[in-house]
């Protein structure tokens, strides 16, 4: 663990634009671009539910994306590198791979940290498709390499047999569809994370994603948790936004607003 500079008192937003280890469709690296896009295009405006402007108040910074010049392996180290100069971050996926080396560089800065993922998939197969850095494969590798003290998952209902034998083996919490927790029930002690995959919720509220699994969580119940969790949150990704496949930006709209409100619970506003 690192003697850390003092903590920046803005949000970073930086980019990962990486679909290279995605399953079934490409087009999660297209993301980042269109997430940011729809910040600014005047269809909101820049304000949490609490009332508080993020970009009149100077508290939200765009970062230019992440230079993968050698691919994957240099997210991690381009993640440290910003987290030591302070920076309070939020990643912009990308598919759910980006979040094994995010979550590691948070590690490596803030030591173990707690992790609350929103998805439909647990994302914990040892081995998917011989990749064992798959999009859904990195909790699996986050687990391996202990840089979590508590995981819970929120919202799972597509799984199989390996993927609970997995969850039982590393010790994780998870609340499926079928048996959702009350958000004022979830306390975490320490540095937190969350990641966000955006196929936690129903596609009818988010079509724009690689992977429809009917029966999630609607963008409500995702703002109710992100607002009413205790949790000191140290750092959050928001993954799988799949433009060539959303409606109208619906998709990219409701990663605006998460954006937002993990922003504003970030700075505490």
């Amino acid at each position: 663990m690192n003697l850390m500079p003092e903590q920046s008192n803005k949000i970073t937003v930086n980019s990962v634009a990486f679909d290279l280890y995605s399953s079934f469709l490409k087009g999660a690296a297209k993301g980042p671009e269109k997430i940011k896009e729809v910040f600014f295009n005047g269809a909101s405006n820049f304000c949490t539910e609490s009332l508080y402007d993020l970009v009149e108040n100077e508290k939200i910074e765009f970062e230019l994306p992440l230079s993968l010049v050698n691919g994957y392996q240099d997210i991690e180290p381009l993640t440290y590198q910003l987290l030591k100069q302070g920076k309070r971050l939020i990643s912009l996926g990308g598919d759910h791979s980006i979040s094994f080396p995010l979550i590691a560089a948070h590690h490596k800065y803030h030591g173990p940290i707690n992790l609350i993922q929103f998805d439909a998939h647990p994302d914990l197969y040892d081995n998917f498709d011989d990749n064992p850095y798959s999009h859904a494969s990195p909790f699996a590798r986050v687990m391996e390499k202990k840089l979590v003290r508590r995981f819970v998952q929120i919202g799972i209902r597509t799984w199989n047999p390996h993927q609970k034998q997995q969850a039982a083996r590393f010790g994780i919490e998870v609340f499926d569809m079928q048996n959702l927790p009350k958000a004022s029930d979830l306390s975490f002690v320490g540095p937190t994370y969350i990641t966000l995959d955006l196929d936690a919720l129903d596609p009818a509220f988010a079509p724009g994603v690689s992977h429809h699994e009917a029966g999630g969580l609607s963008s409500r119940q995702i703002l109710d948790f992100m607002q009413e969790i205790n949790a000191d949150i140290i750092g959050a990704d928001i993954v799988e936004l799949n433009p060539n496949r959303d409606w109208h930006d619906m998709t990219a709209m409701a990663a605006v607003k998460f954006l937002k409100e993990l922003a504003g619970k970030m700075l505490g506003v």
